[in-house]
């Protein structure tokens, strides 16, 4: 695990120098200015100017980010919520957590996952991993719980109950193959450390580049070069018999 985790970092370090590289020779080409690095005279800080400093961050954060980041809520959750269907009155508690799988299945987010199938397909993930990648825009940590819910599973992190880890080993198509082989989860782990999944990251870049513009595009091409990634090592494992 030691090993993956730093080979995730290195791979997203490289991915990120490589990226750079290209985009300050084409799209973000400007003049080429000497780096200079000055440093500055230290000093006891001077405590109000501090606090007012930070003071002053925070509440510009608060408006600008904020407001961006509590209207990206509010659709994940309408689209992870809705439509409810309430046919069933007080369901039994063992039936409460598979209940809850259901309605999120039959959501529009359910209905987009399953709508984005296609275009997933080719990097080994299926509709229920596309409803995770939905959920995940709100924060890529929340892929975990959403899809606890899409498996009908108590995400609360009882030792005791059914774990995530033993539910999606136990998942397999409708042709009996496994859906989370180690070539799957080489892609799923390549897609997220590519894509921009964080609705705060796109809200600061709009805070601080003042247009849309910019956030856009961060998230169009951060998005179709995780795809690119996760489409070739999905492809190429399978090519090579993995």
């Amino acid at each position: 695990q030691g090993l993956m985790l730093t080979g995730m970092y290195l791979f997203s370090t490289v991915i990120a120098l490589a990226a750079a590289g290209i985009l300050g020779r084409t799209i973000l080409k400007g003049p080429r200015v000497p780096f200079l690095m000055e440093m500055p005279p230290y000093r006891m800080p001077h405590w109000p100017s501090v606090l007012r400093m930070m003071w002053q961050k925070s509440a510009v954060f608060i408006k600008e980010a904020g407001t961006v980041i509590l209207a990206c809520t509010v659709v994940m959750w309408l689209l992870l919520s809705f439509p409810r269907d309430h046919s069933t009155a007080d369901p039994e508690p063992a039936a409460e957590q598979i209940e809850a799988g259901a309605d999120l299945r039959a959501s529009y987010a359910g209905k987009l996952g399953r709508g984005l199938e296609p275009l997933l397909e080719p990097l080994g993930f299926d509709w229920k991993i596309g409803i995770g990648l939905i959920g995940a825009f709100a924060a890529r940590e929340v892929f975990v719980s959403t899809m606890a819910v899409v498996y009908g599973l108590d995400d609360s992190g009882d030792d005791s109950s059914e774990t995530l880890r033993n539910r999606v080993r136990e998942q397999t198509r409708p042709d009996g193959s496994k859906v989370y082989t180690p070539l799957v989860c080489f892609s799923l782990m390549a897609f997220f450390a590519l894509a921009c999944q964080c609705m705060s990251t796109i809200a600061v870049v709009r805070r601080e580049t003042g247009t849309w513009r910019w956030p856009v595009f961060m998230f169009a091409y951060m998005t179709a070069l995780a795809w690119i990634a996760s489409f070739t090592i999905y492809q190429g494992g399978t090519l090579l018999g993995f």
